[in-house]
């Protein structure tokens, strides 16, 4: 192995299960960029990834999903997200090979409230369920020609965002009715991709749905949030584990405490791991402290 590794480098041999000089990592947060242009967002994207020495540029997508006039208005979009395509042109672009970079989906459900509100989606899928499903093959239909768009551009794989899979939420058997066929859908449109992560948000998440049967090369959790180990996941999945820094308190971490997290994540998950916040840190964050994780690893 090479004394210093690329980001790439990184990032193949964590897949692989290898040796690295330092693991590879990652953070984000939200720019509030969604009502400008794709250009904007891709500077602010490159800027950020740059500045704080990621080995992953994750792309955060915040650009909404196009307003339909009520639930049968809804149609299959084959550019949902055209400034979001743009942009990632863009950081391609920018990045000329030399890092990876995955695109951000929230899962269909998630796009469904966005669209027509939270209270609005949990009414359908109690009083007219098949209209909620056909709207939700719909948007996944449309996430799912964006995930391909996104390969095309560049981009290495993509982040589903799953927030849903969750008790609370939706019960076990309401997400394999109302979230998990749709997102397969998305995924599956991006199953050639080396990089595919699913992202599980929440609290009580129902972890052990993903640990087999789906087309992605990690999962991406908060341990933090969760209170369910590394090693607790490790010892049921066997592929790249994504996380291991306290996002919740991220901005009051020290150095010293921050590499505390990575050595303890990093003796619980193995070789195939990539270091990273169990979601996006807290937008207000100051450079200083978005400034920690790298300095706290070496990077």
């Amino acid at each position: 192995m090479p004394a210093t590794l690329t980001s790439k480098e990184r990032i193949d041999r964590a897949l692989r299960g290898e040796d690295v000089d330092r693991p590879p990592f990652t953070l984000w947060n939200h720019f509030g960029l969604e009502k400008f242009p794709g250009e904007r967002h891709a500077q602010a994207t490159l800027d950020f990834h740059r500045r704080y020495r990621t080995d992953l540029v994750k792309v955060m997508s915040d650009f909404p999903y196009p307003k339909p006039d009520g639930w049968g208005s809804l149609k299959v979009e084959a550019n949902p997200f055209p400034e979001q395509i743009r942009a990632l042109e863009i950081i391609r672009d920018g990045l000329a090979g030399s890092m990876y970079f995955i695109e951000t989906i929230f899962n269909p459900y998630n796009q469904a409230q966005k669209v027509f509100s939270k209270d609005e989606v949990a009414r359908m899928r109690r009083e007219n369920p098949q209209t909620l499903l056909d709207a939700l093959e719909v948007i996944a239909k449309s996430e799912a020609n964006h995930a391909r768009r996104a390969l095309e551009a560049g981009a290495s794989g993509i982040f589903l965002a799953i927030d849903n899979a969750i008790e609370g939420v939706l019960t076990r058997e309401e997400y394999a009715k109302f979230s998990e066929p749709f997102d397969r859908m998305v995924l599956e449109a991006a199953a050639g991709a080396p990089l595919n992560v699913l992202h599980l948000h929440g609290d009580k998440v129902y972890l052990d749905l993903f640990y087999q049967g789906w087309p992605a090369a990690g999962i991406s959790y908060s341990t933090h949030a969760t209170g369910v180990s590394i090693a607790e996941v490790r010892s049921r999945y066997s592929g790249l584990i994504m996380g291991g820094i306290n996002e919740l308190n991220y901005r009051s971490l020290t150095e010293e405490e921050i590499r505390r997290q990575w050595r303890e994540a990093q003796e619980a998950a193995g070789k195939r791991f990539l270091l990273a916040p169990g979601c996006s840190v807290p937008d207000e964050s100051t450079d200083e402290e978005l400034s920690r994780l790298a300095r706290a690893i070496g990077a």
